[in-house]
């Protein structure tokens, strides 16, 4: 009897999960919406989670910002209008590729400079390195190969 009361118990548990998780399906009126629906919520970042789209997150603010997205394309407004709307309202933060722009430069290029940069230190620790190879003259060389040939012998 006591087995069977914990599998009800799982049961219950396992059965309830996605009732909880799940997000109530969004209607459209047509296939266009609910792929530009799509596509927007997964442009845009969950500013809680930060490292998930509103898409994926089921944090409070991820399910406003998809009512928001929700609720403006079911008015007509375009995508431009509803990422400018999100943009201005929460920063270029709410975006996962935010917009070129004096503000965001460094987003877009820190990257490539600080490459740039480790590919010039590397070349000056090589050339570094080629400058201070030591050259024998004709005299070390010959001694160094009797060394090595004495060495050998013993």
């Amino acid at each position: 009897m006591h087995w069977r009361a914990i599998t009800l118990l799982l049961l219950a548990t396992i059965w309830a999960m996605p009732a909880t998780a799940a997000e109530k399906m969004v209607q459209f009126d047509t296939p266009g919406q609910e792929q530009r629906y799509y596509r927007l919520i997964d442009q845009l970042r969950c500013l809680v989670c930060q490292n998930q789209n509103i898409a994926d997150s089921n944090a409070d603010l991820a399910r406003d910002l998809r009512r928001i997205v929700q609720n403006k394309i079911r008015r007509g407004e375009s995508d431009r209008q509803i990422l400018d709307y999100l943009v201005a309202r929460y920063g270029d933060f709410v975006l996962y590729n935010p917009r070129l722009k004096p503000a965001t430069w460094l987003l877009w290029f820190g990257p490539f400079v600080l490459l740039i940069i480790a590919v010039l230190i590397l070349l000056r620790i090589i050339r570094h390195r080629q400058d201070t190879v030591v050259s024998l003259s004709n005299d070390d060389e010959r001694r160094i190969e009797e060394l090595l040939k004495r060495d050998h012998r013993s």
